[in-house]
């Protein structure tokens, strides 16, 4: 399989897919596409139908959407328990994933990804805040619930705590105020090994997307 990317530092939406691919030791290779070049529009058509990344690309196959990915690769290796094995634990993941991939738009535009930045505590504008609260609400309620297990939402590392990810780096990389229980939450994510070699790799990009760059 490959999957192919945006830029680490910036793609939110590449990093769920490759997180998944990366904890779970699916092999795959790698193919990164930077961002807002004037050839990035033709290099992404070749390989992705939508013309956006990320892609997945097994054979005759094409994937081209975060989780349509998730969900395929899980298709092809049920021995591994990257949805919940718990049918409640499952669908809560399945429904917070969705609630993730439609919405949260307020921090979204407030705090774009940026894995090479980091910017002290501000208001971000009520609607992040209100995001940023509902977000609170999910993660504590799945860890309340099915989290006894270990550190991540539901126990062990899954595909919710991928779809999450990039905003773990978000409320890190803004210095966003946190109750204990959440910041340990981030903590535990900030160390999962995968995420560590995705912002490693994040690290040694030297390209710069300038929308991407929030003036502060």
């Amino acid at each position: 399989m490959k999957l192919v990317i945006g830029n680490k530092r910036y793609s939110s939406w590449s990093l769920r897919p490759w997180l998944v691919l990366t904890h779970f030791g699916i092999e795959f290779d790698e193919q990164l596409i930077r961002l807002d070049e004037p050839e990035t529009k033709a290099e992404i058509l070749a390989v992705s139908p939508s013309g956006r990344v990320p892609c997945l690309i097994d054979g005759g196959i094409s994937v081209w959407e975060t989780l349509a990915i998730i969900e395929y690769v899980a298709e092809i290796h049920p021995q591994l328990a990257i949805w919940p094995r718990d049918r409640a634990a499952r669908a809560t993941a399945r429904a917070i994933s969705n609630e993730m991939h439609a919405g949260f738009m307020g921090l979204r535009s407030a705090c774009p990804m940026n894995l090479r930045r980091r910017f002290a505590w501000r208001e971000r504008g009520e609607a992040a805040a209100k995001d940023v609260a509902r977000i609170v609400e999910l993660w504590r309620d799945a860890r309340s619930r099915f989290g006894e297990d270990g550190p991540f939402l539901f126990g062990a590392f899954s595909a919710a705590d991928a779809m999450y990810a990039p905003v773990v780096y978000r409320l890190d990389g803004y210095s966003w105020p946190l109750p204990p229980d959440i910041a340990a939450y981030v903590e535990a994510m900030l160390e999962e090994p995968a995420m560590r070699a995705w912002r490693a790799g994040a690290e040694t990009e030297p390209w710069i997307v300038p929308s991407d760059e929030v003036p502060e």
